[in-house]
């Protein structure tokens, strides 16, 4: 790929259950109320999934790599240094806004299949976007139907808890 990546074709990749195995840290969904900040705590720990790592890797020699993911923005440091432990490419991470953070408010809590498309819209209209990797099945199933390529990782088995906050809850 040129040195010029502001005109190369971006791959997108969700992280949690494509790139980073959530399982062990699942079960913080399963108490009542559920336990987010264990959840998002217990993210640093998460084991790498061969089946993603090895696709983004093989997108990035074509594309450049931006991470589009739910977790929340309090969590970017930790996910930045989840990435670079990896040996990931370097790339944008887009994430949610934290609730409480400018202007207050909970913090965007939509389901991903909108909040994620909005982002692919902004992002499509000043780059190709060749490929959109991600978990969610109504992700991927919005994503198609609004013309992206998807790859439906489904490497990794969620819990109901983990589709329910992905799906319903806008968590991750």
């Amino acid at each position: 790929m040129s040195d010029d990546r502001s005109k190369a074709p971006l791959a997108v990749f969700d992280l949690d259950n494509t790139l980073a195995d959530t399982t062990h840290r699942q079960r913080f969904l399963e108490r009542r109320p559920k336990d987010w900040d264990g959840f998002f705590s217990a993210a640093p720990q998460d084991p790498p999934v061969p089946e993603g790592i090895a696709l983004v890797r093989e997108w990035a020699r074509e594309c450049e790599i931006v991470y589009l993911t739910g977790r929340p923005e309090r969590c970017r440091r930790d996910t930045l240094d989840w990435l670079a432990a990896q040996g990931l490419p370097e790339g944008r991470v887009h994430m949610r806004r934290d609730a409480g953070g400018p202007g207050g408010g909970r913090g965007d809590r939509r389901p991903a299949r909108f909040t994620k498309l909005e982002i692919l819209r902004r992002l499509a209209r000043t780059r190709e976007v060749r490929v959109l990797v991600d978990d969610d099945e109504l992700v991927c199933a919005d994503a198609r139907r609004a013309g992206f390529t998807v790859v439906r990782a489904d490497w990794v088995t969620r819990s109901a808890d983990m589709k329910a906050a992905q799906e319903r809850e806008g968590r991750t």
